[in-house]
């Protein structure tokens, strides 16, 4: 059986982040489907927005411009 990997408190925060952003991607219109594909697809740019200080409201409105 793999040893389950502890993620660190960073990594758990950008997550919990992303959860955040999808659900103001879907209430902006999208699907959860393909608010999930989208932050899955861009990920690289969400981190970003992360470690800039954004809030997941404001990169959701950003990734909808």
């Amino acid at each position: 059986m793999a040893k389950k990997e502890e993620l660190d408190e960073e990594t758990l925060a950008l997550i919990n982040w992303c959860i955040e952003v999808e659900g103001f991607l879907v209430a902006g219109g999208a699907t959860v489907e393909q608010a999930q594909e989208h932050i899955e697809e861009q990920i690289e740019w969400f981190t970003d927005q992360f470690y800039d200080g954004l809030t997941p409201e404001e990169a959701a409105k950003e990734a909808l411009a």
